[in-house]
């Protein structure tokens, strides 16, 4: 059976449009509808401009029947993450200090989209700052999970998976340095493509006028369905104005068009951040059916690194790579908290503060490590199409909201962990610049979304979302919340 409509894909959703199945005005008015029923209890929509969406939902109607030749996403309602510009909205990334900071000029994402269609009309949640894998802030309050409202969906994209899985929105936009893509996809059961590295400009997804391009994160899209990934990223990717004067970017498109014809590598778990059995389990079950499939698995292949010194360079450029955010206070603190700990505390805490006090010097010789990771990764997918992975260590925890981030716990197989733990799996292909695409698999035994990681080679973007689109069509596609659908 079709899905509802609310529930289709931006791609889906379009070609109703062009079809003159539905009018733009009047699917923009669908959506509001279920914003003003829904959004009260999941607070995933946090801003919005209802008048100037419907008057760009006007004006494309008159175009639809005027027979001009439409963009991809002609008509498509879209909302997109708070940290993204959008002119006429606030853009605070949940700091109390910026609550009345109202974008004068679109970001980059966000014009391109319009460009290509859609008709914007409000943005969503994310932590302060964004950072954590929950969605509150003392801005705009807490977003809930819409398949358990007791838990979170994720972040820092959190708003961005919450809207898309209950309806509300057909398409997203969102950024990702520590999985703030692919966790919420992950939790909420939906689509997230983090991509290669500087394949996407992030220019306008800066906080307090900043415009300098930083290390490791990224902006791309998310979605109900992979094919909206590949739309979204024809749109969004290639350089800004300057950059664009010296070069042009030709992602290569993938030639495979059967899941036989990929090899891939499997991974269920590591030392550095035990998963979940839950997740494990979800992720074997892909493995046997791709083998089946025929499908050339290894449950042995890795790129020859070692992933403790991975996690171990990961940590320190993340933390380097946020460390102008904090105040001239925390930075004293954090070099004080380096100059002390001991040379053996390998905690995240330890680790967090070295990143933060990070000297350039240290920085270099990090950064050299990262490269040689990055050559090591370039020679495994000279055998291996894929790397198949989890995305977090479990399904969507329970809200907790209490104490320092690093202090917090979740529950994994039956044991308190640090939720900090998980960062591994962000790291795992984030800090050498490869794509991932998160894409939903499965669930666990008490309903919530489980998805995978699939990791490809540096600006294979379309090679991962390749094999998503192959997963959506033959092992699983979209399902809604069983409150919203």
């Amino acid at each position: 059976m079709p899905l509802a409509l609310p529930f289709q894909t931006a791609k889906q959703l379009a070609a109703a449009i062009r079809k003159k199945k539905i009018g733009c005005v009047e699917l923009l008015d669908l959506y509001l509808k279920r914003v003003e029923a829904y959004n009260p209890e999941l607070n995933a929509i946090i801003a919005t401009d209802i008048e100037g969406a419907r008057k760009r939902a006007k004006a494309a109607d008159k175009a639809v029947k005027a027979g001009k030749t439409l963009g991809p996403l002609h008509g498509v309602p879209m909302t997109i993450k708070e940290s993204f510009d959008v002119a006429g909205l606030p853009t605070t990334w949940g700091d109390p200090a910026f609550k009345d900071s109202i974008a004068k000029q679109n970001s980059l994402v966000a014009q391109r989209m319009i460009d290509a269609g859609v008709t914007l009309f409000g943005k969503t949640n994310v932590p302060l700052n964004l950072a954590d894998w929950q969605s509150y802030n003392e801005v705009y309050g807490s977003t809930n999970n819409p398949w358990d409202l007791s838990r979170t969906p994720g972040g820092s994209s959190g708003g961005s998976g919450a809207a898309l899985a209950a309806g509300l929105t057909g398409i997203e936009a969102g950024s990702d340095i520590g999985a703030s893509i692919r966790n919420p996809a992950h939790y909420c059961g939906v689509w997230g493509h983090k991509p290669t590295w500087g394949v996407v400009c992030p220019k306008g997804h800066t906080l307090a006028g900043n415009v300098a391009y930083g290390d490791i994160g990224v902006v791309g899209p998310l979605a109900r369905g992979a094919e909206d990934l590949e739309i979204a990223m024809d749109i969004m990717a290639g350089p800004d104005e300057v950059d664009g004067r010296g070069w042009t970017l030709t992602l290569p498109r993938s030639k495979k068009k059967k899941l036989r014809d990929f090899k891939v590598a499997v991974v269920l778990t590591d030392r550095n951040a035990e998963v979940d059995h839950s997740v494990q389990a979800e992720i074997q079950k892909l493995a046997d059916f791709l083998a089946k499939k025929k499908v050339k698995v290894s449950d042995k292949a890795r790129p020859a690194f070692d992933t403790t010194e991975l996690n171990d360079v990961y940590i320190r450029l993340l933390r380097a790579a946020t460390s102008a955010r904090l105040s001239d206070e925390l930075y004293s603190a954090a070099q004080r908290d380096a100059a002390a700990l001991p040379d053996d505390d390998m905690s995240y805490f330890a680790q967090m503060q070295r990143g933060n006090a990070l000297p350039h010097r240290t920085w270099l010789r990090l950064n050299e490590k990262r490269h040689r990771m990055r050559l090591a990764w370039n020679a495994f997918f000279k055998d291996y199409d894929l790397l198949l992975c989890p995305v977090a260590v479990s399904a969507a925890f329970p809200h907790d909201q209490q104490g320092l981030r690093h202090l917090r716990t979740i529950v994994v197989n039956n044991k308190k962990v640090p939720v900090v733990d998980q960062i591994f799996w962000a790291g795992y292909s984030c800090v050498t610049w490869l794509p991932a695409t998160a894409a939903p698999i499965g669930q666990s035994k008490e309903g919530l979304p489980i998805g995978v990681q699939i990791v490809g080679p540096q600006y294979g973007d379309y090679s991962t979302i390749a094999f998503a689109k192959l997963l959506e069509k033959e092992y699983r596609g979209f399902e809604p919340p069983p409150a919203y659908g």
